[in-house]
């Protein structure tokens, strides 16, 4: 049982250094975010199983699930609202964004 927990280790280990060459090759910041959700997803996934298969389940295993769960919704959510950000940003840089005339904004948030 220690090999197949230490060799879950080694694959969470492998998925984070995998994901870190993904996210250095890649250049654009949109692809660059699948390697987050890369490692998230496999990282994640390896490292419950590797507490549940350790630790039967006790409450550091189900901790570590939760946590890994709660990592899981927030990097999707995070990733949805820094994505829609990239994407605003780089419409407004090109001009193409449909932005209301700055005659319209209220002065108090300019």
């Amino acid at each position: 049982m220690t090999a197949l927990i230490d060799a879950l280790l080694v694959v969470v280990v492998l998925m984070v250094w995998l994901g870190c060459v993904g996210f250095a090759r890649l250049r654009a910041p949109l692809d660059r975010m699948h390697c987050v959700a890369f490692v998230n997803v496999t990282a994640g996934s390896a490292l419950v199983l590797a507490a549940f298969l350790g630790d039967g389940a006790s409450v550091r295993a189900w901790k570590i699930l939760l946590i890994a769960a709660t990592s899981l919704l927030a990097g999707a959510a995070m990733s949805h609202a820094t994505g829609r950000m990239i994407m605003v940003r780089d419409r407004v840089a090109e001009g193409t964004a449909d932005l209301p005339p700055e005659d319209t904004i209220p002065e108090e948030t300019v």
